[in-house]
């Protein structure tokens, strides 16, 4: 059962991964080039300030992939690996999970952990840090930025661990609702207080425009509920149909 299911999940992330990227060349794309504009006319302003070395602009190295490229197939290509692993992983999980979480249905279980994933990895971390255009941030401090970022995503799913192990220890004792609520109230502290313990990263230009940052975020933050939704919903229909088979398969047997 667990191949059949990997091989589910792989396909329905392959098919989220294109959606969202379908999402992303629509409602993505055009304020990235913006920043993409915004950093160029800054470079290009620095360059001709008096007194500035222009060697090291003049000797840069040529672009290794085209932007044409870089919007097109890159990000078709990126999006499909990212899918494809993404729901191989889901799969996995749903494997563990199923049968596990009480008389749930494949396709509520699915949607469940595909709600439960987007909050702990994608909208908990975007909350303390969330998507920038290229163009904002010092190149220096990329990587203490990457570190603070999957630190918070390190973080966030170890609370929802812990919520998870306990849900069903307060569930007998306080109830079935109740146990939840006393395990979501739990991963939102824990997540609450790790984002005011790690340290904020103001590095957006003052004139960078705020109309640009905002639909970039907001395009960066669709794309991913396009990408989890869809996973959800695909692996859920596939995953029932396969899960429906085999039981019927076992009955007539």
């Amino acid at each position: 059962m667990i191949r059949a299911l990997l091989i589910r999940g792989m396909i329905a992330g392959l098919l989220a991964g294109l959606l969202a990227v379908g999402f992303a060349e629509i409602f993505g794309e055009p304020p990235l080039d913006k920043a993409i504009a915004f950093e160029a006319a800054a470079e290009h302003a620095d360059h001709e300030t008096p007194g500035h070395e222009k060697a090291g602009h003049d000797m840069a190295a040529p672009e290794l992939v085209s932007r044409a490229v870089q919007s097109t197939a890159g990000l078709t290509t990126a999006g499909a690996v990212y899918g494809i692993g993404l729901g191989g992983l889901f799969a996995l999980v749903f494997a563990v999970a199923y049968g596990r979480s009480g008389p749930v249905a494949p396709r509520q279980l699915a949607l469940l952990l595909a709600g439960i994933g987007f909050v702990a990895i994608v909208l908990v971390p975007q909350l303390k840090y969330p998507a920038n255009p290229p163009s904002i941030g010092e190149p220096g401090t990329i990587g203490i930025r990457t570190a603070l970022y999957f630190e918070m995503i390190a973080i966030s799913l170890a609370a929802l661990t812990l919520a998870v192990l306990l849900v069903r220890r307060f569930g007998e004792r306080f109830g079935t609702w109740n146990g939840v609520m006393l395990a979501a109230g739990l991963f939102i502290v824990v997540a609450a207080l790790a984002a005011a313990a790690l340290p904020d990263v103001n590095e957006v230009p003052v004139a960078f425009p705020a109309v640009v940052l905002w639909r970039f975020r907001v395009a960066a933050f669709g794309m991913q509920i396009v990408l989890w939704g869809s996973l959800g919903l695909i692996f859920g229909i596939l995953a029932e149909h396969a899960l429906t088979g085999r039981g019927a398969a076992v009955r007539r047997a």
